[in-house]
């Protein structure tokens, strides 16, 4: 959130009425890079306080906006979110409710806030939380059919890649080619698809900190924020967007520093989806994949935002830039994980040891098979486990990864 267009506090106080809110003051919120944003103060605030979230749509039609409108009230009562106010002033002949104001060509809702705080650091706990939510997003809103008719167009990313490609050395410009060649190749036409959210960062929810401090993990999710990029996508892209930033620590790319990303939140994360939904064999497969190009989908968005800002001449204190180069980093790291296991076996062993040797001595061993990915030999687990001579020794399985350098294919199967 940012601030682009500027408003007068008597166009402030006229857009409100029309919403049944007593304006008193507007205080730009300067977080993210797309939309103009505001607190809003009404008249019966105190203390400081704000009761609204003013939001001037700086990109997105009006039409886009008021099926956001319907999209956060099918979520209502099921997930933490802020509904739009409706406004007042339709007249008595309107059928269906109105949401936005048109203004300059541009849409503006009211919100109520939400209650709770941005995170600065988040937990596994609240990765579980923010997983069961996503998950729960997803099943809530196949009730919105056709998909396509709520859902806004996605943003048309490979027009950004070919022009800042362009513009790249070359390590770069191989990174961003050698991943999205890598997604193309995904079985994209059979992995489940419906309406996303595409931008569940962590400074896109709110949370209850104040247990934090006495018991270690209990901040409660209180609030989902920004769903003006819902869009039809796949499930597996939306979660990977959201794992990209809640697993992961931002260092400062001016100082050198790294990105960290934590695969046990990344875990923790998808136990918690998958207590809501469970992923499908070919969505687990293709994640590693759609990290590395969710992170190239931000890294473009950011390169574009600075295009944009540069081509229009927006400056000033209100407007936020994100380092795209942190997320460069981040597509290398997973990109870095799907080529090492794009080298890399997985073979699946069974051991049987004897029932009355507390030596663990190995009564029967079979080498089950070799596998592509890990996620293939746990599938070959999950189906053998109910199969005479394994079904009695369940947890005699066994997967080990090796380079495939490190097997001697030629003398049948043998590791050096």
């Amino acid at each position: 959130m940012s601030v682009y267009t500027q408003l007068t506090d008597d166009q402030f106080a006229a857009f409100c009425q029309r919403f049944g809110v007593s304006f008193a003051r507007a205080i730009p919120i300067t977080q993210g890079i797309k939309n103009s944003n505001w607190f809003i103060q009404t008249t019966d605030d105190v203390d400081g306080a704000h009761s609204y979230v003013f939001t001037l749509f700086e990109e997105r039609p009006p039409e886009d906006i008021e099926k956001m409108a319907v999209i956060l009230n099918q979520l209502d009562g099921k997930l933490p979110v802020a509904a739009p106010l409706a406004l007042l002033d339709l007249g008595a002949d309107s059928a269906e409710k109105g949401y936005v104001i048109r203004y300059d060509n541009k849409a503006i809702t009211l919100v109520p806030c939400l209650a709770g705080a941005h995170p600065q650091q988040t937990t596994q706990a609240m990765c579980y939380e923010i997983g069961a939510a996503l998950a729960m997003l997803h099943e809530t809103l196949q009730a919105l059919q056709p998909a396509e008719e709520y859902g806004v167009p996605l943003y048309p990313w490979a027009e950004v890649r070919d022009r800042e490609m362009q513009f790249m050395p070359g390590d770069e410009a191989k990174l961003m080619s050698d991943i999205w060649r890598a997604y193309s190749d995904l079985p994209l036409a059979t992995l489940p698809r419906g309406l996303c959210h595409l931008d569940m960062f962590a400074d896109n929810t709110l949370w209850d900190l104040s247990l934090s401090n006495s018991q270690k993990g209990a901040a409660r999710l209180t609030g989902l924020l920004d769903f003006t990029e819902v869009s039809v996508e796949h499930y597996v892209m939306d979660i990977a967007i959201t794992i990209n930033d809640f697993c992961t620590t931002w260092g400062d790319a001016e100082q050198g520093e790294t990105v960290n990303f934590d695969r046990s939140k990344m875990a923790a994360f998808l136990q918690g989806y998958e207590s809501k939904r469970q992923l499908g064999e070919d969505e687990k497969r293709a994640l590693p994949v759609m990290l590395a190009k969710a992170a190239v989908i931000f890294w473009l968005l950011r390169l574009n935002v600075i295009h944009y800002n540069r081509t229009e001449g927006r400056t000033g204190d209100n407007i936020m830039v994100k380092n795209p180069d942190l997320m460069k980093r981040l597509a290398a790291y997973h990109w870095s994980h799907v080529e090492k296991e794009q080298n890399t076996v997985f073979v699946l062993e069974h051991a049987r040891c004897k029932d009355d040797d507390k030596n663990n001595d190995v009564e029967d061993f079979k080498l089950i098979g070799v596998f592509a990915t890990e996620q293939q030999a746990q599938a070959a687990i999950n189906q053998l486990k109910s199969q005479p001579g394994f079904k009695e020794y369940p947890n005699g399985f066994h997967i080990d990864a090796y380079p495939l350098n490190q097997i001697n294919w030629s003398s049948g199967f043998d590791f050096y």
